[in-house]
C-alpha cells in the first residue's frame, strides 16, 4: 500500500487522503491492540506543516508524508511515552528522540505509539498495561476462511515481543514503517511472526538518545517495514553519529546503503552455524532453512557449515547481563523525580518500596531482584564477571566466522507464532529463553541482523529466516536480504485476511 509509484511532488490533499486511509485501516484493525496512543489529529497538522516547508522535498524521497508508528519506549515531545507501564503512565516527554526526529526531518508523519511489553521486558506482547496484542495472521488459518472479526474472542496467535505493536501496525498496512527496540530479538521476532522485515543494525550505528533504556549495552533501535527497500530508506535516514549519544560511532562516517537488484549472488560466502540446529526447532523451520540454503547455492553463493563454539552458553550469558543492567536502570524510578508516586508518607524507604510495588509488574520486579542478586559482592565475580567474559568469547566467535564467510543464515525462531493460550501458560523467563534463543547472540556481539519472511506454514503462518553480517556491513546484509526477498516473493496479508468494514 505504501510503495511510492509516483515521483511527482505529493500535494497536501494527497497526503491527507493517504492518512485518512491509514486511520480507517487502524479503525478496522483496532481490536488487534497495535496502538496505545493515536495521534491522527496531530498527524494532519504535521502534514500541513510539512507541505508548507520548502526544505523537505517529496521528489526522490520515499519517506515523504509516509505514516510512522513508534514503540512506546521512544520519547516523543508532547505525546505520552509510558513504556506500557503504570510507572510512566503520566509521563509526557519534553523532547523527541533522535531517530524519530531524523525521520520527521525526512518527512515522515508520526501517527501513534505502539503497544509493547512493560519496559520492553517480554516476548509475547502481553506483559504490559495495555491489552494483549494480536497477530493478524491468526485469521489466515483455514478455519477462519480469511475473515477477521472485531468481535472474535477465539484464541489468537501472539505477535512476539517486545515490539509486537510495531510489527502488527506494519503487517496490517496501517503504516509505512515502525520503530522498535531490539535488546535480544525484540524487533526481529515480532517481524518474523507477523511476516514483515525487521532490522537490528550494528550496535552504535543508530542513536539511543531518547530511547528509555532496558539494557544499555544491548539495546538497539530497530526498523520494521514491509520490504527491504523500505527498511533501507529508513535506515539511511536515521543512521550516523549523534552528538547527544556518545555510544554512536563517529570515527567511521555512515555511508548510505545502496541496493542493487541482482539475478545472481555469485561469490557470496554464506555460513550455516551448526549450533542453530537445535532439537526444539520445528521441522517446518528446518525444511525452509535447508531449502533457502540450497536456492542460494544454486544462485551462485558458496554455502558452508561453520561453528560458533560458545553459542550454547549465550542465552545464560544474555540473561545474567540483562538482569544486572535492568536492576541498575530501574533504580531511577523511585517516585521522587518523575513517574508514579505512592500515597504514603511513612518514610522515604517506604515510599520507594510502595511506589515500585504498585508501578512495576511481576516481570519487572523479578528481573530487578535477580539482577541485584547477581550484583551482590559475593556473587559479582561468579555471575556478572563470568557473563562479561563469555560475551567477549561470543564476540570473538562471530569475528572468526566473518573472517571465513560474508553472511550467516539462521532461523529467527523455533517455530511459527504460538497460540496465546499455550504461550501464556509459561512464566516470563521460560518465554524469553524460548523466543530469544536465535536472536540474542547478535546483540551480545553487536553485529547487524535482519529477519526476512520466506513462506507460509501449513497453517498459513509466516516462517522467516535471519541474515547476520559483521559490524558496519549493512551494505552486504541488506543486498543479500533484497535478493532473498525477491527469490521468495512472500505474500501480503491482504491476500489471506479480509477485515470487516
Amino acid at each position: 500500500m505504501w510503495s511510492r509509484a509516483t515521483q511527482h511532488t505529493l500535494t497536501q490533499a494527497e497526503l491527507l487522503a493517504a492518512l485518512a486511509k491509514a486511520e480507517l485501516l487502524q479503525l478496522k484493525w483496532r481490536s488487534l491492540n497495535a496502538f496505545v496512543t493515536e495521534c491522527w489529529d496531530q498527524a494532519c497538522k504535521d502534514v500541513e506543516i510539512l507541505t508548507s516547508k520548502s526544505s523537505v522535498c517529496s521528489e526522490n524521497n520515499p519517506l515523504y508524508g509516509m505514516p510512522l508508528a513508534v514503540k512506546d519506549n521512544f520519547c516523543t515531545q508532547g505525546v505520552k511515552t509510558a513504556c506500557a507501564s503504570k510507572m510512566l503512565d503520566s509521563f509526557v516527554p519534553p523532547y523527541t528522540c533522535t531517530v524519530v526526529d531524523r525521520l520527521q526531518n525526512r518527512g515522515m508523519i508520526v501517527v501513534g505509539k505502539t503497544s509493547m511489553d512493560s519496559f520492553a521486558m517480554g516476548s509475547g506482547g502481553m506483559d504490559g498495561t495495555n491489552l494483549p496484542t494480536k497477530n493478524p495472521w491468526t485469521w489466515a488459518a483455514p478455519q477462519y476462511q480469511g475473515k477477521f472479526s472485531k468481535e472474535s474472542d477465539a484464541d489468537f496467535r501472539i505477535p512476539g515481543g517486545s515490539s509486537g505493536g510495531s510489527a502488527v501496525a506494519v503487517a496490517a498496512d496501517i503504516v509505512y514503517g515502525a520503530l522498535g527496540s531490539d535488546t535480544g530479538g525484540s524487533v526481529r521476532i515480532p517481524a518474523a511472526y507477523c511476516g514483515v522485515v525487521g532490522l537490528k543494525p550494528t550496535t552504535g550505528l543508530l542513536s539511543r538518545h531518547g530511547l528509555i533504556p532496558l539494557v544499555n549495552s544491548l539495546d538497539c533501535p530497530g526498523i520494521i517495514t514491509k520490504t527491504v527497500e523500505q527498511c533501507t530508506s529508513m535506515l539511511n535516514a536515521v543512521a550516523g553519529h549523534d552528538p547527544l549519544d556518545s555510544t554512536t560511532y563517529h570515527s567511521r562516517p555512515f555511508k548510505p546503503v545502496q541496493l542493487h537488484h541482482q539475478d545472481s549472488i555469485s561469490g557470496l560466502k554464506i555460513g550455516i552455524p551448526q549450533e542453530y540446529l537445535t532439537p526444539d526447532t520445528s521441522q517446518e523451520v528446518i525444511k525452509v532453512w535447508q531449502e533457502v540454503a540450497d536456492k542460494l547455492e544454486s544462485a551462485g553463493a558458496s554455502v558452508e557449515r561453520i561453528s560458533l563454539s560458545h553459542l550454547q552458553y549465550s542465552i545464560a550469558c544474555y540473561s545474567v547481563l540483562n538482569y544486572c543492567e535492568v536492576a541498575s536502570n530501574m533504580a531511577r524510578f523511585d517516585g521522587i523525580e518523575y513517574g508514579h508516586r505512592a500515597a504514603t508518607d511513612e518514610s522515604t524507604e517506604a515510599l520507594y518500596a510502595q511506589t515500585r510495588h504498585e508501578a512495576f509488574n511481576d516481570v519487572v520486579r523479578g528481573r530487578i531482584f535477580a539482577g541485584n542478586y547477581f550484583l551482590l559482592k559475593s556473587n559479582y565475580e561468579k555471575f556478572y564477571l563470568q557473563a562479561a567474559k563469555l560475551r567477549r568469547l561470543i564476540y570473538q566467535d562471530f569475528e572468526k566466522a566473518f573472517s571465513a564467510v560474508d553472511v550467516l543464515l539462521t532461523p529467527v525462531a523455533l517455530g511459527v507464532a504460538p497460540l496465546h493460550s499455550s504461550f501464556s501458560r509459561l512464566e516470563n523467563r521460560a518465554q524469553c529463553a524460548q523466543q530469544d534463543v536465535f536472536t540474542q547472540p547478535s546483540n551480545l556481539a553487536g553485529v547487524p541482523a535482519i529477519s526476512v519472511p520466506i513462506k507460509l506454514s501449513q497453517h498459513n503462518l509466516p516462517i522467516s529466516l535471519q541474515l547476520i553480517t559483521n559490524r558496519f556491513n549493512e551494505q552486504t546484509l541488506l543486498n543479500t536480504a533484497l535478493f532473498l526477498e525477491s527469490m521468495c516473493d512472500f505474500p501480503n496479508l491482504s491476500h489471506y485476511v479480509q477485515c470487516d468494514p
